[in-house]
């Protein structure tokens, strides 16, 4: 088994194990890992749900978790964006969430080093791959999905989902590299979205009240270093509440753990470690006795909302862990995202 994360003075391993049992625990039998219990499946949440097995340990449970995106891929290398219970409640394509197959694939492999997983999931990533790289614009920002029946694409760019894509694509091109079969669109498309971050940051959205379009930049490699610091720096009074976590959105009174989380890997990222540390600790309040989290907290009345205990938001809290600790073999899989990192073809 992995050795599991542990934060000194925050959370020891034994109790990062019982996040990941806790995940295990929400799995359904067709290995979907839902929002909660009963709840709908989206392709995003479920990868970084199943990220969050790979670094506990549960590696039959990941792998179950990687086999369900297989099987509901579509033909077009798509995935719904919402199945609840194994029925299709919203078919249409959200382009960063058919990218994120590839961030998940390549942190399993990382922390197994199973060569026969990788040859497995190859065809999945590369048809997701394939797929996204059509929403990207002339400007290299890449539309943020589209309709699944008239194949119409909506146009504009969101900040969240280009940086998780700039990630996706980043951890692409090293799973081809891997297996020998580079693809050239792949890199062209990565530098493309590496200048219109770098360069042109107005062809996207412009970035909303919530705390997600503030980091995620950060997070998914995009903007790193100086220009990273002084992002974070500049909204960090409107988000971080010491002590409680981040909030979802900047003008309301709650926190939530996966952004906090998120946060957390972000600041680790840009080597900003003891900050990272004191997020990850400021959001125990939200863990219950079984190891699992609730999604939020409202800290004008001290309730928790909405009254979930959600999979993602525990496995936000065991990437963090897992990266600030150093732990697992995929502990830099946020760190050392980055095009400046990637290998080239």
């Amino acid at each position: 088994m992995t050795t599991a994360p542990a934060v000194a003075g925050v959370l020891t391993a034994q109790q990062v194990v019982a996040t990941g049992s806790a995940i295990v625990g929400m799995q359904e039998e067709s290995g979907a890992l839902p929002w909660f219990p009963g709840g709908k499946t989206d392709p995003w949440d479920h990868v970084e749900s199943a990220m969050a097995l790979s670094v506990t340990g549960f590696v039959a449970e990941a792998e179950a978790a990687y086999d369900w995106s297989h099987r509901h891929q579509r033909p077009d290398g798509s995935w719904p964006i919402t199945i609840v219970q194994g029925e299709i409640t919203d078919p249409g394509i959200d382009s960063n969430f058919c990218a994120y197959i590839a961030v998940g694939v390549w942190h399993h492999y990382l922390i197994t080093g199973d060569t026969a997983f990788l040859e497995r999931m190859w065809p999945v990533v590369w048809s997701a791959i394939d797929l996204v790289c059509r929403f990207q614009r002339p400007d290299g920002a890449f539309r943020w999905g589209g309709d699944h029946r008239t194949h119409a694409m909506f146009d504009e760019a969101l900040i969240t989902g280009n940086a998780s894509i700039y990630q996706s694509l980043d951890c692409a091109i090293r799973i081809a590299a891997e297996m020998r079969q580079p693809d050239d669109d792949w890199v062209r498309a990565l530098d493309a979205l590496d200048d219109a971050f770098t360069t042109r940051p107005e062809v996207f959205e412009k970035p909303s009240e919530h705390s997600m379009d503030w980091y995620y930049p950060v997070l998914g490699g995009a903007i790193r270093g100086r220009a990273g610091q002084e992002l974070i720096a500049r909204r960090w009074d409107e988000f971080v509440v010491p002590g409680l976590g981040i909030r979802c959105v900047d003008h309301r009174p709650w926190v939530t753990g996966a952004e906090t989380s998120e946060l957390a890997l972000a600041l680790d990222a840009l080597g900003d470690t003891a900050d990272a540390i004191e997020l990850i600790s400021s959001i125990q309040h939200l863990r219950d006795p079984d190891g699992s989290y609730w999604t939020g907290l409202v800290f004008d009345d001290g309730k928790r909302w909405p009254v979930e205990k959600s999979c993602w938001t525990s496995g936000a809290v065991v990437l963090a862990a897992d990266a600030v600790s150093r732990t697992t073999a995929g502990n830099g899989i946020f760190r050392d995202a980055g095009r400046r990192l990637a290998p080239r073809v």
